[in-house]
């Protein structure tokens, strides 16, 4: 009994201290929830094909490396993104990835077949891509490039439950030998990968098709120059 009356005379005599006591540790754990919560938020894209410029296409040069052709490869990808997370942001920077065609066993086979082999860098796509309905003709957007026959810039800032969409496009410089995409019933796995503004990144696969340069060119005549108008050359393709 005697404890007892003595806690209640403490408390009593140590209000003051209690109540600081309470209010500082209420601050405290208000402060550390948001912290907390702060650290919950981010963004969270999710990227999708969308029917249209979406295909690999490995083509001649003309050239040789001792007894192999050399070739470079082409890819168009039209992305939808949409931010699913709990933070806006922007997208910095998209990269594709696929396996290479070389035999197997080797250390390139090790690396890039059984691996990955990554194209980080987009390409500037000489012209726009597009598609003729009837008369008209559709625009596709770029997603980092100013499209040339419109006014339309893709917004790459994207706020909670936002989405957008375009063509990204990469060319693989000179290659030769296996060093091209594995297809599987014209198809090809690939890999895409979104950086945002935190540098995270945002990883998605899918299979597109591999098609010829003629098809290809149906969607962007200059698809596959790039690289050939930077070097000062004519593919064989643009020879006849």
């Amino acid at each position: 009994m005697s404890t007892y009356s003595e806690a209640a005379s403490w408390l009593n005599n140590n209000q003051g201290v209690l109540t600081l006591s309470i209010f500082l540790a209420t601050i405290f754990l208000g402060w550390a929830s948001g912290i907390f919560a702060a650290l919950r938020r981010k963004p969270k894209f999710v990227s999708k094909i969308i029917e249209g410029p979406t295909f690999a296409c490995t083509f001649s040069t003309g050239k040789s490396k001792g007894e192999f052709d050399v070739h470079r490869t082409a890819i168009a990808l039209y992305l939808s993104v949409s931010n699913v997370g709990s933070s806006p942001s922007s997208i910095e920077n998209v990269a594709v990835g696929y396996h290479w065609s070389v035999k197997p066993f080797s250390l390139l086979w090790l690396k890039y077949s059984i691996g990955w082999f990554w194209l980080n860098h987009q390409s500037v796509a000489l012209e726009d891509f597009q598609a003729k309905i009837g008369e008209s003709i559709k625009v596709y957007p770029s997603l980092f490039q100013n499209v040339n026959m419109g006014f339309n810039k893709t917004e790459t800032y994207l706020n909670m439950g936002q989405s957008t969409n375009g063509v990204v496009y990469f060319e693989q410089p000179d290659s030769w030998g296996g060093c091209f995409p594995q297809a599987k019933n014209d198809n090809v796995k690939v890999k895409i990968k979104i950086l945002d503004t935190f540098g995270r990144t945002h990883t998605k696969r899918f299979k597109i098709p591999m098609v010829s340069l003629e098809y290809a060119r149906k969607y962007n005549p200059s698809f596959g120059k790039t690289l050939s108008e930077l070097n000062g050359e004519i593919l064989p393709f643009d020879q006849t």
